[in-house]
């Protein structure tokens, strides 16, 4: 699932960031909740994990705002501090469809996010995870390998994350911003250097190239796109269950 996360404190929000990645979904971290709005004034979202107390703009405001103005009811998360029976109601009543308190135990978070992900889609296979095949590609996010005409590519932890993302989106621009966000957590302008490395790294390994049925293509000023590359020698773009 494609996922917002709503959290100030960095060692916590890159531990549930990795944690979630992990489990094959897709994370953008959000540490103010005016700039989570403002990207779902835009953007679609699969599921919203809120801390509570944040400066500025909480996450039961943002709850408040997402309830009045989301025409999709996306499922609503919250992991906070806060235990009194009273905050539970609160945040219920303002439309959350669940409620964790710290600390978390991420095996339990994963089975929340599950659930309220066959309770918000159950025409999506119960959140089946599936395997990507892309031109001459093949990407497993349950096992996290990536073969190329059947061959196994060695990829880092954080390298098979960016293949995923990118070929999640394939023929879709992908802004620095969120690869940035989703990845690491952190503003592009903080990783830009290790966020073009990595694409360097990939682009390499996986040898991104027409003749392999894809192109990776800078977008100036904004980010990445991987293209699709028709080519007779490659299957078309398709998706097959796990298991």
């Amino acid at each position: 699932m494609k996922i917002a996360y709503l959290e100030d404190d960095d060692v916590l929000a890159e531990h549930i960031g990795e944690v979630l990645r992990s489990a094959g979904h897709e994370c953008e971290l959000f540490r103010d909740g005016s700039q989570l709005i403002r990207r779902l004034k835009r953007d679609r979202f699969d599921l919203v994990l809120l801390d509570w107390c944040l400066p500025g703009v909480t996450g039961h405001q943002v709850t408040i705002w997402a309830r009045a103005n989301l025409s999709e009811r996306v499922p609503i998360l919250f992991m906070t501090s806060r235990s009194l029976e009273a905050d539970v109601v609160t945040a219920l009543s303002a439309g959350a469809d669940d409620y964790m308190i710290k600390p978390i135990r991420t095996s339990e978070l994963l089975a929340r996010i599950e659930a309220l992900g066959r309770r918000a889609y159950p025409d999506s296979g119960n959140g089946a995870q599936t395997v990507i095949e892309v031109g001459c590609y093949r990407i497993d996010p349950v096992s996290r390998t990536c073969l190329l005409r059947d061959t196994p590519i060695e990829l880092t932890g954080r390298e098979f994350d960016l293949v995923l993302l990118l070929f999640q989106h394939a023929g879709r621009v992908l802004s620095r911003e969120h690869i940035g966000g989703t990845l690491w957590g952190q503003p592009q302008s903080a990783i830009s250097r290790t966020l073009d490395t990595h694409m360097s790294r990939v682009r390499t390994k996986l040898q991104l190239r027409p003749d392999n049925g894809v192109r990776l293509a800078p977008v100036y000023g904004h980010g990445y796109r991987l293209e699709l590359v028709p080519d007779a020698s490659a299957p078309s773009m398709r998706e097959a269950r796990v298991g």
